[in-house]
């Protein structure tokens, strides 16, 4: 019985590993362009106020919150999924998954619940919507 033990844990350890190299890997491969990473990490605040007015909007359906409060939280943690001392795709895992956050919830929510809630500017919303891949 110990032993099946060991052999769960330890493949549940080595898929873990498996899947974060898999992203790494990803992400290096697909990585943006250093100024798209630049241009993200400027809109952080905006974005992250963006995230926190859909995330309370009652007229939203109940698992898209749930998704960008999950989001939030993850974007709160002081860990990330890729270490932010790599160079560029330290900070690109992030952009990458508040991305496809942003494709899932407008997808789900539509484009008018972003442009309702954005607050920043439009050019900067246009910004946001190329690199999440948005209409």
């Amino acid at each position: 019985m110990s032993a099946a033990w060991w052999s769960v844990v330890a493949g549940v350890v080595g898929g873990v590993l498996l899947l974060w190299l898999a992203l790494i890997a990803a992400l290096w491969i697909g990585r943006p362009d250093e100024l798209r990473v630049r241009e993200a990490l400027r809109l952080l605040p905006d974005l992250v106020r963006l995230l926190r007015r859909l995330a309370a909007d009652p007229t939203l359906p109940r698992g898209v919150r749930v998704r960008l409060w999950l989001l939030l939280a993850y974007l709160a943690l002081p860990f990330d999924l890729v270490p932010d001392f790599i160079p560029v795709i330290g900070y690109a895992d992030d952009a990458v998954i508040v991305a496809f956050a942003l494709r899932s919830v407008t997808r789900r929510a539509g484009t008018e619940a972003l442009d309702r809630h954005w607050p920043g500017s439009p050019n900067a919303l246009a910004a946001i919507r190329r690199l999440a891949r948005l209409p």
